[in-house]
């Protein structure tokens, strides 16, 4: 046992030490492994973007190239240098100077006389131009006076704007009249390089920096200024009074495979991948600069994996040895815990059991309770029909009574008539009696209706046959009111999803509360009106009363709630209203008007008319 024991701690120390010396290869080795694969892999994409940014620039330049040369050999120039003080051809050259200038979109073009002064220039009307100024100082005059074509890059002494010069010299019969230069703008070019994932700077042979994406980098140099170099570029006056200056960099190499640039700036240090390549017709530079961060933060993630992967396998491998261990132990617990579970879901399962029949005792006690509240509701919806049709009943009395007098007449009338053999004035009686007793059976059968408990079922109602019935209802009360029921519903048919005679109680009950509201005034007009609004067929009741106390309108659709006197009303009808429009999936609101008034809105889903009447 002991000797088990003895030979596991040993291979437990072996492997501690395997792991031990694995890591720390990886983490000195691969770091550098790592790093070396992603410069390769950036150097790679930074050699593709200074190919590009090599033939850009070039390609910018050769198309300005000849040019001088072309112009040179125009006669207008040769005529001008030959008698250089003719106003006339001043002024010719200036504007034929200009229109090429325009035409090419160049920076500038100017011709030199082989002083160096600047007798004609593109430039000539603007506030700032190169007529009378000496540029024999400049290594592009110099050459072209030498006889051949000549290059630059300076910063203008003039304009102070960096431009590329081309210069080329103006010949007659083997003589040397003049100079003829083209400047062209290199910071259309320069703009570009703006943002971009690499660093891009074109230097001159002094290492003085002169284009760049970053505008801190210009006219900074990536060596030191030592007097000659200063010398040189003060003798060519190359920057004019730009200030000069050595940027705070460091060269390097990467295992002598990549160079490196540092370049510390406001206490920061950057460490750049460097790629460059020569423009000898130039005399330039270019260089592609790639931060090198990310690749070496690439770099130590990838060595942090493979560490972590390796300290993951040890971990996992220990933990497969940990487990054998306490295999027999885990067993234990999951059947001691299983045996519990056991003994806790029987306890549930009671638990359960009893709570089950409490519910059932609930269920039952509620569908009881809901059988008797629909049972109530109905008994409201009907008393308050009812009391309705008590609040009616003076008013349907007289509407009784009066074609009941008229019939008496006319019986008696008839008999008179018969009995003289007026015949035919006996008939005219006969016919008005006939329309006045169906004048009181129709109003009989609409109050039937009216007061019988409904069953009908919900489906299209056509609006018109609706209020058609109320107004045979509340035309009593509206003449013992002495109101008037002014009625718009539109220019055509309206067919909304109700129940007839319920959608009759909802608007009997809101036409008679208006008319309690407009009795005593001196107007008594209430307005009935429906429109179409989408799916939604909407009907609004306004009458000219002292509207709804915004006290009570929180209140104004509860039971039993009423501002009427007693014995005027239960209290029942717009809460009966309110229900009946929810039962037809509607809504009903209580709103005050602005010209004065309440005004009731009803809103119902509108319908497809049918081509017969549904029976209710």
């Amino acid at each position: 046992m002991a000797l088990t024991w003895l030979s596991a701690r040993w291979r437990l120390v072996a492997l501690g030490t395997m792991f031990c010396t694995l890591a720390t290869a990886i983490a000195v080795f691969g770091g550098s492994f790592a790093t070396r694969a992603y410069l390769d892999q950036a150097a790679s994409r930074v050699q593709t973007t200074l190919r590009l940014a090599v033939a850009v620039l070039d390609g910018h330049m050769k198309r300005f190239e000849p040019l001088p040369a072309l112009i040179a050999d125009n006669d207008d120039i040769k005529e001008l240098l030959a008698d250089p003080e003719n106003p006339e051809l001043r002024l010719h050259g200036n504007r034929y100077l200009k229109e090429i200038n325009a035409q090419l979109k160049s920076s500038d073009i100017y011709v030199m006389t082989p002083d160096g002064n600047t007798i004609i220039a593109s430039n000539y009307d603007q506030p700032v131009s190169f007529i009378g100024e000496n540029f024999s100082y400049r290594p592009y005059f110099q050459e072209a006076m030498e006889g051949r074509p000549g290059r630059f890059f300076a910063l203008g002494t003039t304009s102070f704007k960096r431009g590329y010069y081309f210069s080329a010299p103006v010949t007659v019969e083997g003589s040397i009249l003049g100079v003829v230069v083209f400047k062209i703008d290199i910071e259309p070019i320069e703009a570009s390089w703006k943002g971009a994932e690499y660093e891009i700077i074109v230097y001159d042979p002094e290492g003085i920096i002169f284009m760049s994406g970053r505008p801190e980098w210009l006219y900074g140099s990536l060596q030191p200024l030592t007097p000659e170099r200063l010398a040189r570029t003060a003798e060519s006056r190359r920057y004019a009074n730009a200030t000069l200056r050595e940027l705070p960099v460091t060269w390097g190499y990467f295992q002598q495979a990549h160079q490196l640039l540092n370049i510390t700036e406001s206490g920061k240090r950057t460490e750049y991948l460097v790629l460059a390549e020569s423009m000898e017709d130039a005399g330039w530079t270019i260089s592609v600069l790639f931060d090198t961060s990310s690749a070496r933060a690439q770099a130590l993630t990838s060595t942090a994996v493979a560490l972590l992967l390796l300290g993951l396998a040890a971990l996992g491998g220990f933990m497969l040895w940990q487990r054998r261990a306490r295999l027999a132990e885990r067993l234990e617990l999951q059947r001691t815990a299983r045996e519990e579970l056991e003994r806790r879901v029987e306890e549930r399962t009671a638990d359960l059991a009893l709570v089950n029949r409490r519910l059932e005792t609930e269920v039952a006690e509620r569908r009881a309770a809901e059988k008797q509240l629909r049972k109530t509701q109905s008994d409201l919806l009907q008393a308050g029909k009812l009391a309705a049709l008590g609040q009616m009943s003076a008013a349907l009395s007289h509407e009784f009574n009066q074609p009941l007098g008229a019939v008496k007449n006319y019986a008696d009338s008839a008999l008179l008539l018969v009995d003289r053999g007026r015949v035919a004035e006996a008939r005219d009686n006969l016919l008005r009696i006939s329309a006045l007793t169906d004048r009181m059976a129709s109003l009989s059968r609409h109050l039937r209706n009216f007061a019988r408990k409904p069953n009908e079922k919900l489906g299209p109602v056509l609006l018109d046959e609706v209020v058609g019935g109320v107004l045979e209802i509340v035309d009593g009360r509206l003449k013992a009111a002495e109101a008037r029921l002014a009625i718009d519903l539109g220019p055509r048919p309206l067919w909304v999803h109700a129940g007839a005679v319920r959608l009759q109680q909802v608007l009997v009950n809101l036409i008679s509360n208006a008319v309690d509201a407009v009795e005593t005034l001196p107007e008594r007009v209430i307005d009935l009106a429906a429109r179409v609004d989408g799916d939604k067929v909407t009907m609004t009741v306004r009458d000219r009363g002292p509207g709804v106390p915004p006290s009570i309108a929180e209140r104004i659709f509860d039971p039993f709630f009423t501002t009427k006197g007693v014995g005027k009303g239960l209290g029942l009808g717009l809460s009966i209203s309110y229900n009946i429009v929810k039962d037809f999936g509607g809504e009903l609101e209580a709103t005050n008007h602005p010209d004065g008034g309440a005004s009731f809105t009803l809103r119902l889903n509108a319908a497809r008319p049918v081509t017969h009447e549904a029976a209710e």
